[in-house]
């Protein structure tokens, strides 16, 4: 019985993917498809999938065209896979050609030719464009429009802000730049807003009553009134509203919660997260203070996130003690928040002017996961155990921060109109509900 391969991703499954399979399965009497995983194609930099891995498996399944699926998941894993299955031709299409030459040591090499004017990708870009609209004075608004040219489905539509210091030359990059939201929100299907926090609840309210999707810097909110609201509004106009932690969809930190959840270091008992920075504000700059975060709001969400995620929203007790500057108030110099569960403790430290490491460490029965600084945007973390010949490092490609990766479940969302956010509304809501408690000094020390 002679053995056929191939690989592929199959996503929007079209008349191009059957073709080649159907000439596929005619090269030999078996024939093994090979799928590609999600996280093997973000790891190659294909993050434009639309489509799940287990929808990409059904695509292929229904063609009736594949004796065997194999899900492909690291780089080097086709010499395997052909030595395994004692494979006699390996085949792709030939825009792959001279690639896969190597291959050619473990079995026949075949490259087919593929069904020309047609393509996942122009499928994909077929798809309407998401005009987004940007809202705030923070330079990460740069960020995000360079990360947007990652993925398909985007057009920057313009951006509103009070204040354009620290935006650079974004004016020479984004055709729209006003200081009228209204103008903003006519020429936006959605926005993204980092303006100051006291001002998202309005920002949100006005684009959701103006039929616009929203994707917002946590806090989303300072207070849970507001945040019912707010989710309140998104569900009965079936609208999308997600909190940005781009932290959430970084690989490594997504990979590292997957491992604690599963049982990797036994029991969890205790975390600890830190995020601090020694750029100290500027008091006496009156014009640009109403346009600065304080320590809480721009790293608490964050420092949040690992605790919520993974010993939930139902602590017992906690305590927030903070160092406020004394003309400049809510403005936090340091704040250190501890939580106590039925099953656990927890901790964070965050900061501005003051420096810690700033580190995650996640401990359990059985072993600790420690990420180094910055945690936050890691590509790297290890699993440390008692004897250390048993700790093991896991690296990971650490695109735009984990932006581009948000920006695409954003669009996901908006295009199947069901909220993917890697931030549950469990979480999100406990995060507006914190941040309310450290603005009404509840459960508060003051240092």
């Amino acid at each position: 019985m002679k053995k056929v391969i191939t690989y592929g991703t199959y996503d929007l499954l079209h008349k191009g993917h059957v073709r080649l399979l159907e000439r596929a399965k005619a090269l030999g009497d078996y024939l093994i498809v090979g799928v590609t995983a999600d996280t093997f194609d973000r790891e190659r930099g294909k993050i434009n999938v639309q489509q799940s891995l287990v929808e990409r498996i059904e695509n292929v399944r229904s063609t009736g065209l594949a004796d065997e699926i194999v899900i492909e998941e690291y780089e080097g894993q086709k010499i395997d896979d052909i030595k395994r299955m004692n494979v006699d031709i390996f085949t792709v299409g030939s825009d792959w050609r001279g690639k896969f030459d190597y291959l050619s040591e473990y079995c026949e090499v075949v490259y087919l030719e593929r069904t020309k004017g047609i393509s996942s990708t122009e499928l994909r870009s077929d798809l309407r464009e998401i005009r987004i609209g940007l809202v705030g004075e923070s330079p990460i608004i740069n960020k995000f429009v360079h990360e947007s040219k990652f993925v398909n489905g985007i057009n920057i539509s313009g951006v509103y802000t009070e204040s354009d210091r620290k935006l650079g030359n974004l004016r020479n990059v984004v055709q729209l730049f006003t200081r009228t939201y209204t103008e903003l929100l006519e020429v936006s299907d959605a926005v993204y807003i980092i303006s100051h926090p006291e001002k998202h609840y309005a920002h949100i309210k006005e684009a959701l009553l103006s039929g616009k999707h929203v994707l917002c810097e946590s806090p989303i909110s300072l207070n849970n009134e507001e945040w019912k609201e707010l989710n309140s509004i998104a569900d009965e106009r079936g609208l999308i509203l997600m909190d940005s932690i781009k932290t959430a969809y970084s690989m490594a930190y997504d990979r590292l919660c997957l491992l604690a959840k599963s049982g990797k270091i036994g029991k969890i008992y205790s975390i600890d997260a830190t995020c601090t920075s020694l750029s100290h504000y500027n008091t006496e700059n009156k014009d640009e203070l109403p346009y600065t975060w304080n320590s809480f709001c721009a790293w608490a969400p964050t420092s949040l996130l690992p605790i919520f995620q993974l010993l939930g929203t139902d602590y017992t007790d906690k305590t927030i003690c903070t160092h406020l500057i004394d003309d400049a108030p809510n403005f936090d110099t340091f704040t250190k928040i501890s939580f106590i569960y039925p099953h656990a403790v927890a901790s964070l430290k965050v900061g501005q002017g003051i420096k810690s490491e700033g580190e995650l460490v996640i401990s359990g029965t059985e072993g600790y996961i420690y990420v180094p600084a910055p945690w936050w945007k890691t590509d790297y973390f290890e699993v440390r155990r008692e004897n250390p010949s048993d700790n093991k490092r896991y690296f990971y490609q650490l695109d735009g921060e984990g932006i581009r990766y948000e920006l695409l479940t954003f669009i996901k969302s908006i295009q199947s109109q069901r909220n993917l956010s890697y931030v549950s509304k469990d979480v999100s809501e406990a995060i507006a509900n914190i941040t309310a408690d450290f603005y009404q000094r509840k459960d508060t020390v003051l240092i």
